[in-house]
């Protein structure tokens, strides 16, 4: 009976259902609200992050982690990756640990030489122009 408290429960036990219907509205209410924040975002863009750092500004910050926070949590519960063992948990986690800030790296990295590649009027922004 234990095993299945720890099954219906979200955020690390802090959140416990007492049926598996409970436990998916509860998620499905966590996701929308992170996508509602999203949205809200995207919508009315506060000034203070449109700052820069580390060559993305804030705002696309907050959406990449959030992006990564539903696709956590997604995966753990929907596709039951909580249910795993251990070493099955490791090795569809570790890859993304590894994967993600490669990505990301590659993103800045390549984003920021094409644009120094076009704002120094190497090629034209328009790219039917040759």
């Amino acid at each position: 009976m234990a095993d299945q408290n720890h099954k219906l429960a979200i955020f690390r036990g802090r959140l416990k259902f007492k049926s598996n219907v409970q436990k998916i509205w509860g998620v499905l209410i966590f996701l929308s609200i992170v996508t509602a924040i999203e949205v809200a975002l995207g919508i009315i863009k506060p000034e203070i992050l449109l700052n820069y750092f580390l060559g993305i500004k804030l705002i696309n910050w907050l959406f990449i982690i959030m992006t990564i926070i539903k696709a956590y949590y997604i995966t753990w519960d929907f596709m039951h990756v909580r249910d795993e063992k251990p070493f099955l948990k490791n090795t569809i986690v570790v890859p993304l640990l590894i994967l993600i800030p490669f990505l990301l790296f590659i993103l800045l990295y390549e984003g920021s030489y094409i644009f120094e590649v076009m704002f120094d009027g190497l090629k034209a922004w328009n790219f039917d122009i040759y």
